[in-house]
């Protein structure tokens, strides 16, 4: 399923909406991405930000006094840590259905998900590929603390609970959506890793990021589907260049000029077939968005390929390996500026693919 995909300059969104109706939501994405549809998350509702919507299953998880953590000094800590692995283990060796664990997203902190397969089957055309998404493992991770308020990426066995958690509900939505026929894109968005190689994460290392984010990947490569990885800001591009990911989502407008000092890496990424997510669209200051048009940002994405072609590739290659989304998610936007980034991705693409597809 995986090779079946052409990204071609097509539009992706990242998954945030500021909206507070399900459906509303579902109509925008229909409107401006139905080649590539997602479900929408909304953090507006409190249990679909996006460290709260994917921690339920997790041992531990306690919620006292509006804080959420995982309390190893709980009596029974153990034993929820214990069902957890016996859990995980019947999946994993297939005695017991996925469908029926902790490991599926219910209605309640993932509304957007059963609209988004219940919209599918409706659509006037088929989707060329459809999208998920799950919070990866290293922001998870690190924004996820116990009682003693210590982020759960220092605790060996929660990290690795957590991890495992994190994989196996992204197997079950490449499961869910491979319904549709076409093939699945699954996300794992890390904006946390903009602060890797910092004070406040010195003491995690490159092997650290890779081992957890290489558990997801792999999860979603079992059940055929595409990974990618998106960071909204600066990073250490080797960290998801060097990943077995298949797509990198990246903020083109405010970071190009970073992303770029990894030419080899770039080089070597785009020569295996995989894709780039450009990220060409502002959502984090409200002046670019209000100035930006889309004849702008096709002149910017051109310039911007330039130095990618410069490495040697073709650009007809680079536009047939390409995807136009948001720099981020627009959830924290206004309805107005985020309607008119979702608006603009669609334009942008239409342009790029009427020059280059």
């Amino acid at each position: 399923m995986q090779n079946q995909f052409q990204a071609e300059c097509y539009p992706l969104l990242i998954g945030s909406l500021p909206l507070e109706n399900h459906d509303e939501a579902a109509d925008l994405v229909f409107k401006y991405t139905p080649e590539i549809p997602l479900w929408a998350q909304l953090p507006a509702l409190a249990q679909e930000k996006m460290i709260p919507q994917f921690m339920p299953g997790l041992p531990g998880l306690t919620i006292r006094e509006d804080r959420t953590f995982i309390d190893t000094s709980a009596a029974d800590f153990e034993h929820q840590l214990l069902a957890f692995y016996e859990e995980y283990m019947a999946v994993v060796e297939g005695s017991k259905d996925l469908a029926d664990t902790r490991f599926v997203l219910s209605s309640e902190e993932a509304r957007g998900f059963g609209t988004l397969l219940e919209r599918l089957p409706k659509s006037q055309n088929p989707p060329i590929a459809v999208k998920g998404q799950i919070t990866g493992p290293f922001t998870f991770c690190t924004g996820v603390h116990d009682e003693n308020k210590n982020a759960i990426f220092y605790n060996e066995q929660l990290k690795d609970a957590a991890v495992k958690l994190l994989a196996l509900k992204a197997m079950w939505q490449v499961r869910q959506l491979s319904g549709s026929g076409c093939p699945v894109i699954m996300f794992c968005d890390e904006p946390a890793l903009a602060g890797y190689g910092t004070s406040e994460f010195i003491s995690i290392s490159k092997d650290d990021v890779t081992a957890c984010l290489g558990e997801v990947i792999e999860a979603i490569h079992a059940q055929g589907g595409l990974a990618g990885v998106h960071v909204c800001a600066n990073t250490d591009w080797s960290l998801i260049l060097d990943s077995p990911t298949d797509i990198v989502s990246f903020d083109a407008y405010s970071y190009f000029d970073r992303f770029i000092l990894y030419p080899d890496l770039i080089k070597r990424f785009i020569d295996a077939g995989k894709i780039l997510a450009w990220g060409i669209v502002p959502t984090f200051n409200a002046e670019d968005i209000e100035k930006e048009t889309t004849e702008s940002l096709v002149a910017q994405w051109n310039d911007k390929v330039r130095s990618i072609e410069n490495l040697g590739i073709d650009r007809s290659k680079i536009s047939a390996q390409s995807l136009i989304t948001p720099s981020c998610g627009v959830g924290s936007l206004s309805p107005e500026l985020a309607q008119k980034v979702v608006r603009l991705t669609r334009e942008v693409s239409d342009r790029l693919r009427s020059i280059y597809v």
